[in-house]
């Protein structure tokens, strides 16, 4: 999450790290949070469809222990088409990028055993059941879904709530 819960605005993404629609929109997204800085609240729910979604998420909040979350979820955006590839996907190339944000490795493959974060992945996927992702990314904006799909869309609304 980015922002405080007391912003007029709340931006939920549900999305998959796996995911190349969510990694084509990653940057656009940035880009709006970044003309909207203070103004709306950003919260990122995991709707896990590919395969090696629940690892890459493990990864991510192990991460987030470190104070590497978005760094991490930056890089392994970037480098999906390298390790995410839906036709020879090497999810074991992410161990070679990951130091390079200067984490602990050793501590972050103790830190995706926790329980709770298997925890919040099925609570993710149930939440996202019950709201209608199918998905990703899957946007809400003050617990409303998006009408329709696509970033001018997305901005419109975003601008329409903040009015």
């Amino acid at each position: 999450t980015i922002g405080s819960s007391l912003l007029k605005v709340t931006l939920v993404e549900f999305l998959d790290p796996e995911g190349e629609t969510c990694a084509l929109f990653h940057p656009l997204v940035k880009d709006i949070l970044k003309k909207h800085e203070g103004r709306i609240r950003y919260v990122v729910r995991y709707a896990p469809f590919h395969p090696n979604s629940k690892f890459i998420i493990k990864i991510l909040e192990a991460a987030r222990k470190q104070g590497k979350y978005w760094e991490t979820l930056d890089l392994l955006f970037e480098k999906l088409p390298e390790w995410g590839s839906h036709h020879n996907p090497r999810p074991e190339l992410v161990w070679d990028y990951l130091p390079t944000l200067g984490l602990d490795i050793e501590k972050l493959t103790v830190d995706m055993k926790d329980e709770s974060i298997v925890k919040m992945i099925e609570q993710d996927i149930e939440d996202g059941r019950v709201f209608g992702v199918r998905k990703t990314p899957t946007f809400f904006i003050n617990g409303k879904p998006l009408q329709s799909f696509g970033i001018k869309q997305l901005e419109n609304a975003i601008d329409s709530a903040l009015r």
